[in-house]
């Protein structure tokens, strides 16, 4: 049986964070670009698996990759104050 990892990549100040989901334990891989850390993380899950074997998952891997950028949430204090001094979104 097949199984697909979803993989959440994170930009962070200093760099790319990655880790899957839907695996037993901590993943994590890292990078300076997006592509780094994917590549990393995917190292990562292999090791983890030829080290933990069939009780990290009972599925062989299959990488499909899919990029979606989630738009940046103001903070309180850039939000427009309404007259009264409280903040609305």
């Amino acid at each position: 049986m097949l199984k697909h990892f979803k993989i959440i990549l994170e930009k962070h100040p200093d760099g790319y964070v990655a880790y899957p989901l839907g695996l037993k334990g901590v993943v994590v891989g890292e990078g300076d670009s997006y592509e780094e850390a994917l590549t990393d993380v995917r190292s990562a899950i292999e090791f983890h698996i030829e080290t933990f074997g069939q009780e990290a998952t009972d599925y062989q891997i299959v990488w499909d990759t899919v990029k979606k950028e989630i738009p940046r949430i103001k903070p309180l204090n850039e939000l427009p104050a309404a007259s009264n001094g409280e903040y609305h979104p």
